[in-house]
């Protein structure tokens, strides 16, 4: 048993726990790359604050690199690591069961 359980998975959701950084994740799978400014228009009403914060999460878990461009204009771009890419048929078939479910549900007539 561990400090959070006895559920192995727990650590994992942890890592992915509010509510833009499996966004983020599923964008950075679309895009093998990408520069703040397309997360930020692809993650509509997220804030700067809300996105940095999630990226040096993310980053700080091992799940995406940040890499730092010294060029003129300087940018930086963030990609999924060994390890975010080992997660991505998990967020398939996540997806998967989405679309399932999306599919079979009826709406409720109240």
């Amino acid at each position: 048993m561990t400090d959070l359980g006895h559920c192995p998975v727990t650590p994992l959701l942890l890592m992915l726990q509010g509510k833009w950084k499996a966004q983020i994740l599923y964008e950075l799978c679309i895009h093998d790359t990408a520069r703040f400014g397309l997360l930020k228009r692809m993650l509509k009403g997220i804030t700067n604050a809300s996105l940095t914060k999630a990226l040096r999460e993310l980053e700080s878990d091992g799940l995406i690199k940040r890499e730092q461009f010294n060029e003129i204009p300087p940018h930086v771009e963030y990609s999924l690591t060994e390890k975010g890419n080992d997660l991505q048929p998990i967020f398939y078939e996540i997806m998967n069961g989405a679309s399932i479910t999306a599919a079979t549900e009826m709406p409720y007539n109240i």
